[in-house]
């Protein structure tokens, strides 16, 4: 099985082939999408969705030279590469049909660098220097002991400034952190969709739930060799009770699970596959979709900002991973594709000491590259493929389902879906004395 540490991108790179972002205005129907493709584009086999009925689009069924329609998404990935990006880009500056054309990218599952695990030496030392200077600071200004005013704490409640979290028998630390562990709500009748390299069918606390399912890999079952996507759904909607006797570590045990595998067993994907997958969210009727995955390009995906509205529109709330390609304290990173889209929620990593994880990218300077919230990010405890069953990893990939399991509690608790939905979770989160092009609103809270 590869390790998930394995797993981090570089510099962008490339399938050799291209996106179009259609306008959907310009189009009253399917028909007109695909002629769109085929004069603009100059392709004459077109693979659509809607070829494949109520069921995922098979991607090992499509030719490399077919042209792949997403009829439902105004999109559509065509054959060529920056060559032929460059041709049709100018092409669309004159064709009100268009909205844009990009490469066709490489997306990866993201966990964060193996090179400094949570617990060596080095970051304990980080840690509790940089604790024993927030204490310090704290004894000069004559608030040692000081708690956060109640108008900075979730429901009026008041939260230690020094407050620090650990797992214990009964549940993790990020469950503690954001409230999970004694919220009521469950995520019962809420479609939550996981986006990532699959998951375990075998596993024990797994076995016997219903888990709807779709590979979008080709020759790759959803069954996850990886264990980067079990961990993301065990996290976002593992069981409240788990069957196995561990302590508790998902969030909205009792959500409907749409388990996407768009990420092979290597851990990498084309965004033809992510968009597959984010297309059968949608079309599920998904009210949240959650993806721990992204590529190191601080530029806004035409494609993906205008997936993300699209599905906001159609009540889907889609949440993604902020990336971890800083190096704290030297260098904050930046927010990579997608979740630098306006229109998808940007996760960052805190840590049990409710610190910014040095790995967790900044808001960076361009449109769209923003944090929007943080979730406990560290040393994170969840279901992983067996025969090993648990595992503890850290990354913003950790961080994202938890909060879109929380944005499943909220939209039970609400009926909020889409851009209200996203108001409903962001309004709820705990603010942090960190700065906000870390960790946005502060820290996700579940509803109480």
């Amino acid at each position: 099985m590869t390790s998930p540490q394995q797993l981090n991108p570089g510099r962008p790179e490339y399938t050799g082939r291209s996106i179009l972002v259609m306008e959907l205005d310009a189009h009253p129907d399917e028909e007109s999408l695909a002629r769109t493709v085929r004069s603009f584009a100059g392709t004459s086999s077109i693979a659509s969705s809607s070829d494949f009925g109520h069921h995922a689009m098979v991607m090992d069924q499509i030719g490399d030279e077919d042209a792949t329609l997403f009829p439902n998404l105004g999109l559509a990935v065509v054959p060529g590469g920056a060559e032929r990006v460059a041709a049709l880009r100018n092409a669309a500056t004159t064709d009100a049909r268009i909205r844009s054309v990009e490469p066709e990218q490489v997306m990866y599952a993201l966990a964060a660098p193996a090179d400094a695990p949570i617990g060596d030496q080095q970051l304990e030392q980080y840690l509790r220097g940089y604790r024993d200077a927030a204490s310090a600071l704290l004894t000069n200004l004559g608030l040692d002991g000081a708690t956060v005013p109640t108008q900075f704490a979730p429901n009026g409640a008041a939260a230690t400034a020094s407050a620090t979290f650990a797992d214990t028998d009964a549940t993790t630390w990020g469950l503690q952190a954001a409230l999970v562990d004694t919220s009521p709500w469950t995520g019962e009748g809420i479609r939550l969709a996981v986006l990532d390299t699959g998951i375990d069918l075998t596993h024990p606390d797994v076995v016997g739930r219903r888990v709807i399912n779709q590979s979008f890999v080709p020759d790759e079952e959803v069954q996850d060799g990886n264990g980067h996507g079990t961990h993301t759904s065990g996290t976002a909607a593992g069981p409240r009770v788990p069957p196995s006797g561990s302590r508790r570590y998902g969030v909205a045990g009792s959500a409907n699970l749409f388990v996407g595998k768009v990420l092979s067993d290597a851990g990498s994907g084309s965004d033809s596959q992510v968009l597959a997958g984010m297309e059968w969210a949608v079309t599920q009727r998904c009210q949240v979709i959650s993806m721990s995955l992204g590529s190191n390009d601080p530029t806004v995906s035409s494609a993906y900002e205008a997936v993300g509205q699209r599905a906001l529109d159609a009540g889907c709330l889609i949440v993604a991973a902020a990336g971890n390609n800083a190096t704290r304290p030297g260098d904050p990173g930046f927010v990579g594709r997608p979740a630098n889209s306006t229109s998808v929620m940007a996760v960052g990593a805190i840590d049990p000491e409710m610190q910014i994880a040095r790995f967790s990218a900044r808001t960076g300077p361009a449109a769209g590259g923003q944090v929007d919230i943080a979730g406990p990010g560290t040393v994170v405890f969840s279901a992983w493929p067996l025969p090993d069953e648990f595992k503890t990893i850290q990354g913003t990939s950790m961080a994202t389902p938890h909060v879109s399991g929380i944005a499943a509690l909220y939209a039970q608790a609400t009926g909020a879906t889409g851009m209200t939905l996203w108001g409903e979770v962001v309004r709820g989160a705990r603010q942090l004395t960190l700065p906000s092009v870390d960790v946005g609103a502060g820290l996700v809270q579940a509803p109480r």
